[in-house]
């Protein structure tokens, strides 16, 4: 019979870094840069520095989280640990949203790319040729992933770091064709400050930062976790904003006057820095940025297709999806059943959804939508866990997890009605369907006792859709700018403290066993709910 086996700890905290920065440096320095001067003009580097501080509000709750329950699919556990397995089922669904589409998107990116030496792929929608390119780069993937996490891990470094080297390498040429006057080409910010805020959600920008809490989702397969998963965050999210700022800044600087006949909005390179630097006469740039066209995304979309297994393991573990996705191979110390369906569902998410634009909002508000709990989590572990181990210890907690909470709201709320209606509604409907089914639901937390500490989210998720609606970004402007925003935060902090309060009495971790072939440091010194 095969030996059940355990996740390895074998990632250093270079391997941590990189995999942050390798889901960070992918398909987004690609688009992001023209897609943010199409919403925002001139003024993009503005909403690259919004999403660099909330991505860092984020990281540092999530630093203490990663350091002191290094878990697989670390952003699914923590709900179900502080406020019960509803909220961790509510996370998984948005999570699997959110995750499994992004290596489809990758490889949507790379052959969007290619089309330029390859027209035959398609520019737009892939053809079928170009379909069945991206089919074969996810089977890479994901026998990359397969083979075990130590293969992943080191592959992922090798080709992060040469990556890494393009980005710099056009930042540098096109800073020497900088030309001012575009700074103020058609206004600096023709949309206002509602479009500098609309293209933080809508442009790719918080898409291009969601890879910072990587090394949280691989935390339980790190070496000193402690230590080196807080660490890791901030030098991934440190490194990434300073290359994707100075990647707008160059971009906005080096456009020619010519494509600026019409404005900003209707710039429209096919592949943004490659043909830019056609448009340049740098042939040589623009052949190397489409060589890097490959290596970016590749290095994203193998990251994500493992985090998504991890994702889906970690909401199995919960309790509150299919058993057989807990289960590791113990030779290689990969989740292969779960990979397995993060494979499948990255090849589905390449069907409906045919270019890199189209699905990179709904991705980017998805994600934001699973990385609003981690804040609610930590301050309700202060109050019910105030003695588990915390190697990182968030200083000035209570003012930045409020912070964060409202800032990630923003990002959400700034997406517009057209994504946010049918997102929250579906996490309205997937609550639901939990209540609806409860008798299938873990038993080892009153069914009670789950709606109860999960009622704060489905009112959150109620009046984001009424604000929306009747807000300034897609909605009826029913409510006029920045009242609207003013409004999003104020509901932000009363729901926040809600949700605190609404946490579980003791922590739900009474089911939890080691997942690691070693020791991890684990808080054994709360009382635990006991299985009934």
């Amino acid at each position: 019979m095969k030996q059940e086996g355990k996740l390895r700890q074998r990632l250093s905290l270079a391997d941590l870094t990189f995999i942050g920065l390798g889901s960070m440096v992918g398909s987004g320095w690609l688009f992001a840069s023209q897609r943010g001067a199409q919403v925002a003009g001139p003024a993009a580097w503005i909403s690259w520095i919004i999403g660099a501080v909330a991505v860092t509000l984020l990281g540092l709750v999530y630093a203490e989280l990663g350091g002191s329950l290094p878990r697989a699919g670390g952003t699914v556990r923590y709900p179900d640990y502080s406020h019960g397995p509803l909220l961790g089922y509510l996370t998984g669904v948005a999570s699997i949203i959110a995750f499994a589409s992004v290596a489809g998107i990758e490889a949507e990116a790379m052959r969007q790319y290619a089309d330029t030496w390859w027209p035959a792929l398609g520019s737009g929608s892939p053809t079928l040729l170009g379909w069945f390119m991206q089919f074969v780069l996810l089977v890479v993937f994901f026998l990359l992933n397969y083979a075990s996490v130590n293969l992943f891990g080191k592959a992922n470094t090798i080709i992060t770091a040469i990556k890494f080297v393009v980005p710099t390498l056009t930042i540098i040429v096109l800073l020497t064709h900088l030309q001012p006057t575009n700074f103020s080409s058609h206004s600096f910010a023709p949309a206002g400050f509602s479009g500098i805020e609309s293209a933080v959600s809508t442009a790719g920008i918080i898409f291009a930062f969601l890879g910072f809490q990587q090394a949280v989702g691989f935390s339980s397969e790190a070496r000193n976790p402690q230590r080196n998963v807080p660490l890791s965050i901030f030098l991934a999210v440190f490194l990434s904003a300073a290359l994707y700022i100075l990647l707008q800044v160059s971009f906005v600087g080096a456009v020619p006057g010519r494509s600026l006949l019409h404005g900003w909005a209707a710039l429209n390179y096919t592949s943004p820095f490659a043909n830019l630097a056609g448009a340049l006469g740098l042939g040589w740039l623009s052949t190397v940025i489409l060589g890097d066209a490959v290596i970016s995304p590749s290095g994203t979309a193998n990251i994500y297709l493992a985090a998504t297994a991890r994702v889906i393991f970690a909401w199995a573990r919960n309790g509150t999806f299919f058993k057989v996705f807990t289960k590791v191979d113990g030779k290689s110390g990969v989740p292969r059943p779960a990979l397995w369906l993060a494979f499948v569902l990255a090849i589905f998410f390449t069907l409906p959804f045919p270019s890199w634009d189209t699905l990179v909002g709904v991705v980017s508000s998805a994600s934001v939508l699973t990385y609003i709990l981690g804040p609610i989590s930590l301050h309700a572990f202060r109050r019910t866990a105030p003695d588990m181990p915390r190697p990182f210890k968030l200083k000035g907690y209570s003012v930045i997890a409020p912070l964060s909470f409202a800032v990630a709201s923003l990002i959400i709320y700034w997406t517009g009605w057209q994504t946010d209606s049918w997102l929250l509604g579906a996490q309205i409907v997937m609550f639901l369907f939990y209540v609806a089914f409860n008798r299938f639901a873990p038993k080892h937390i009153p069914f009670r006792q789950q709606v109860k500490s999960s009622l704060w989210i489905i009112v959150y998720f109620a009046l984001m859709m009424v604000i929306s609606y009747l807000g300034t970004f897609q909605g009826v402007k029913g409510i006029p700018a920045p009242w609207d925003q003013v409004v999003v935060v104020v509901m932000s902090f009363a729901i926040y403290y809600w949700g605190i309060s609404a946490a579980l009495p003791v922590p739900n971790m009474g089911q939890e066993e080691d997942e690691v072939s070693s020791n991890v440091a684990e808080s054994q010194t709360q009382p635990q709910y006991k299985m009934s």
